[in-house]
């Protein structure tokens, strides 16, 4: 299907084009879509046989002069040189075509999932269906938990929140709405009212229309790449296809000189045959393909107990040639989940609650955010295990951790009412009964918070707006996801709840700085790879702020702020890659590093 920016069109026009509805394709019109489409998946190569693999490792040029080699010797009489030549070459295909075959059969375990089903409207009505089944015009339910089957561009969104880091690498889950972009030039992780394959739900939920399907999605467009760069050589085989040619050019040239001279000298003809092609036989290094498979067999082994998967015996030498490490950010240097590292109470910083409080006033503030995180929050157990939405999990297990259980917590505040978190107000709210009284604890972007704050909790500590402002904007560009929790009374609840009530005169409790961590093993491998002389560069879709906030934990980039790493030239945005010529590039490339 052709390139559309389906993002900065109308809902109606999106429909318009696709021939389609908001009830839906007919059974006849999703039939016949699907023979002009195809299938929504994402074709697979063809595995090799084991034979095959093992006849592929006879295309190397050594091997063939090895092969002529045996042949002549065989020919000449010399036949224990032909069996041991033979045996060795045959040891060679054996061991890397059952390395490939092996690493193959992996990799289909990777792939082997189970087959994905979806919800869509045929015909007027909701109806399950393999995802393989939709076409472009379908109309996809979307509920939390479900990953999205297609690209869609999406008709109703329903405080939807979508991971897309497997597409994207942004950490944080998407908030998505369905009103078109005024921007036509917009990135993909930009394109909010878009749904894109592979990615998750995981919050709310919204109906969307297929625009794309199979290889025409955005995931599809990168399995294209994938599929058709070419097999590229390594150090150490151009190496050996390089000595091998030239060994044989020096052979036959010697082997030729020789003959020659004797055929000069008046020797028999058969005579410097034979001992021309003896001379070739003993020139030729036959045990140097064996040596070299032994060789990258074990350095596969090595690899293999360190769980890395060795597709060819190759790769592993190309590892002691790399210079340049370019890495995905969020599941590789991150764990890909949020986690409260910090929190700002009073103008300080802390890493748990129960640190050592500067006051006894800092002290119950400190208490009453614990509370707060606890009972603000929707996350719940299942099979025993805390289940919700990751940045809401993130606080509870925070809260938990520091001794703020939720389940004991609403046996003494039972909750009475939630104003859920919206797009538009961008926060949270939930009323508690205390004794005689409603509390209400509410959670969200700190700029909105602190516009409703008068005061901190009972005065306890000196509060000023401005200067929060500050501290939430200083983390923010450390990285940090920042939260503001605040706290008002009520005699009765408020009815009916409204999620725009701006005077509540809120007491303001404190910050709650995010950040997806780093794997424990990462910061030694970085710097593992910068004392080998080996540069890691970071490719990620998240934001720059964030971006450079890890990069410089693993010490990837030293400058000290966003606007040194850009200064510097060490970053590198989509949209800025797009508009650079090949050369352009060249010149660039050495000082990117994210």
């Amino acid at each position: 299907m052709q390139q559309t920016d389906w993002h900065a069109m109308e809902v109606d026009d999106v429909l318009a084009r696709l021939e389609s509805s908001v009830n839906g394709l007919n059974s006849d019109q999703a039939q016949h879509r699907l023979i002009e489409y195809g299938a929504n998946i994402l074709p697979e190569r063809r595995r090799r046989s084991l034979v095959k693999l093992m006849l592929h490792q006879f295309a190397d040029l050594m091997i063939l002069v090895l092969l002529v080699a045996a042949a002549i010797s065989g020919m000449v009489g010399e036949p224990q040189d032909a069996v041991v030549i033979l045996v060795i070459v045959l040891l060679n295909a054996v061991m890397g075509g059952v390395q490939e075959f092996r690493a193959e059969n992996a990799v289909a375990e990777l792939r082997g999932v189970a087959t994905l089903v979806t919800k869509a409207l045929r015909d007027g009505h909701v109806i399950s269906l393999p995802a393989e089944d939709l076409v472009p015009g379908d109309i996809v339910v979307l509920e939390a938990g479900n990953i999205v089957p297609a690209d869609l561009r999406l008709l109703k969104s329903a405080e939807m929140q979508i991971d897309e880091s497997a597409l994207t690498g942004e950490s944080q889950a998407i908030e998505k709405r369905s009103a078109p972009l005024t921007v036509n030039d917009t990135a993909i992780g930009d394109r909010i009212n878009l749904a894109y394959r592979s990615t998750l739900v995981n919050r709310g939920g919204g109906r969307g229309v297929v625009v794309a399907t199979g290889l025409e999605t955005e995931i599809g467009r990168i399995a294209q790449l994938l599929g058709a760069e070419s097999g590229v050589k390594t150090p150490l085989q151009r190496r050996l296809n390089r000595f091998g040619r030239y060994l044989a050019l020096v052979v036959l040239v010697i082997c030729a000189v020789i003959f020659v001279a004797g055929l000069l000298q008046q020797q028999p003809v058969l005579l410097m045959f034979l001992t021309a092609v003896s001379l070739a036989v003993a020139a030729i290094p036959e045990a140097l393909p064996a040596v070299v498979s032994i060789s990258l067999a074990l350095g596969a082994h090595k690899l293999i107990r360190h769980h890395a998967l060795v597709r060819n015996l190759p790769a592993v030498e190309t590892l002691g040639s790399v210079t340049y490490i370019c890495t995905d950010k969020t599941g590789t240097l991150t764990e890909n989940r949020m986690n409260v590292e910090l929190f700002l109470v009073d103008g300080e910083r802390y890493n748990s609650l129960l640190e050592s409080p500067a006051s006894l006033a800092c002290s119950e503030l400190r208490t009453e955010l614990g509370r707060a995180l606890s009972l603000n929050n929707d996350v719940a157990l299942k099979d025993g295990k805390p289940s919700g939405e990751p940045t809401e999990l993130a606080l509870y297990e925070a809260a938990a951790r520091d001794g703020f259980i939720k389940s004991a917590l609403e046996l003494a505040c039972p909750r009475l009412g939630v104003i859920p978190f919206d797009s538009e107000s961008k926060q949270m709210t939930t009323f508690h009964r205390s004794g005689n009284e409603v509390v209400a604890y509410v959670k969200g972007a700190p700029e909105r918070i602190l516009a409703q704050c008068s005061d901190s909790f009972e005065g306890a500590v000196t509060f000023s707006s401005e200067v929060v402002l500050a501290d939430a904007l200083q983390l923010a560009n450390e990285g940090y996801r920042v939260l503001a929790l605040a706290k008002s009374h009520f005699s009765t609840l408020p009815v009916p709840l409204q999620g725009n009530d701006s005077d509540r005169n809120l007491s303001f409790l404190g910050l709650v700085a995010l950040i997806d961590p780093l794997r424990s093993e990462v910061p030694r491998a970085v710097a593992d790879c910068l004392s080998a002389g080996i540069t890691p560069v970071m490719i990620t879709g998240d934001h720059l702020g964030t971006a450079v906030a890890i990069a410089r934990r693993l010490n990837i980039i030293d400058a000290t702020t966003v606007a040194d790493v850009v200064e510097h030239q060490q970053t590198l945005s989509g949209q800025q890659l797009d508009k650079l010529d090949d050369k352009t590039f060249s010149s660039r490339v050495r000082s990117i590093r994210v």
